[in-house]
């Protein structure tokens, strides 16, 4: 609810504030999972979080609404539409030229046949790779670095839990902010932040490290949706952040197995950092490729004349 309650004037404040849950909830769960397994197994672990997990869903589909309309709110600060043969979205497709960003709502069919979508959807794709692969090698690592496993859940819980503390500022910056910009400089911190482990030399640089590259990393988990809301608008937002969802959490799988075979053929962590801070980078580029959509209307002109 307070995610959507102010979509309109603090959107990627909001998205900020919605993206912590996730890894605070992870963070807290690291520790739970971690000593269930320690006290039985880690079948019987999986088995409580499942069980968790499935306990969750009916509450889930009790409380969450799509709109604040849903439940007679209005986004702060949104006025009650003025009755007239045009709105404003109908408005701002008929201005000759590219439209400022935010300026229309577009829909999802229309989104996804610019190169803009693609780019951000390629751009998290392989952040999202990238981040699954360290991230589920987290634990093995800093094990493998000296630390206990019960230092390495505290260093992933710590790391998780910092990142998340730092996106309701990430999205307050975006308010004010090109989230384009902020976007490439997040990324840019987490490549630099990835480097690091390439330094490392002992078991409490790597829980140091960890934390840092958890502070840097926190911030992509909401890149995507601020540069979506931004050049996309409000109306299809779920539809069209839906669009991307399957390839997220495709890649997304696909993390733990890629980190788990560039361990398996390397012997060693080197192969994986150093293709992270590369990856990182080439995702940096995606998003810098990124421009502001043109609305389909006046692309069809521009090619006409």
């Amino acid at each position: 609810t307070v995610a959507v309650n102010f979509f309109h004037r603090r959107r990627n404040l909001a998205l900020g504030l919605q993206s912590m849950a996730r890894p605070v909830a992870g963070a807290i769960n690291i520790q739970v999972i971690s000593l269930v397994a320690q006290g039985y197994s880690w079948r019987v672990a999986y088995r409580a979080l499942g069980v968790f997990a499935l306990a969750l869903i009916v509450p889930m589909f009790l409380v969450m609404r799509r709109r604040p309309e849903d439940i007679g709110l209005r986004p702060d600060g949104d006025r009650l539409p003025d009755p007239g043969p045009a709105t404003p979205a109908t408005a701002s497709t008929s201005v000759p030229g590219p439209l400022p960003s935010g300026q229309r709502d577009w829909r999802a069919r229309e989104a996804t046949a610019t190169p803009t979508f693609w780019l951000i959807v390629a751009a998290e794709a392989l952040i999202i790779l990238t981040s699954g692969a360290i991230g589920f090698q987290t634990v093995p690592y800093l094990k493998d670095s000296g630390l206990s496993q019960t230092y390495a859940a505290v260093a992933l819980s710590l790391a998780s839990l910092l990142g998340a503390l730092g996106n309701p500022a990430w999205g307050y910056l975006a308010d004010r902010l090109s989230p384009r910009r902020l976007a490439l400089f997040i990324t840019l911190a987490t490549a630099l932040g990835t480097s690091l482990f390439l330094t490392i030399d002992s078991g409490r640089t790597a829980f140091a490290v960890m934390v840092v590259w958890g502070i840097a990393s926190g911030g992509l988990t909401i890149l995507g949706s601020m540069m979506l809301a931004d050049y996309f608008g409000r109306s299809s937002f779920g539809t069209i952040s839906g669009l991307m969802g399957p390839i997220q959490l495709g890649f997304l799988g696909l993390g733990p197995t890629f980190g788990a075979v560039l361990f398996s053929l390397t012997g060693g962590y080197t192969a994986l950092f150093v293709y992270a801070v590369f990856a990182y980078l080439a995702a940096m580029l995606l998003i810098y490729s990124v421009r502001a959509p043109r609305p389909p209307r006046v692309a069809a002109i521009e090619r006409i004349e």
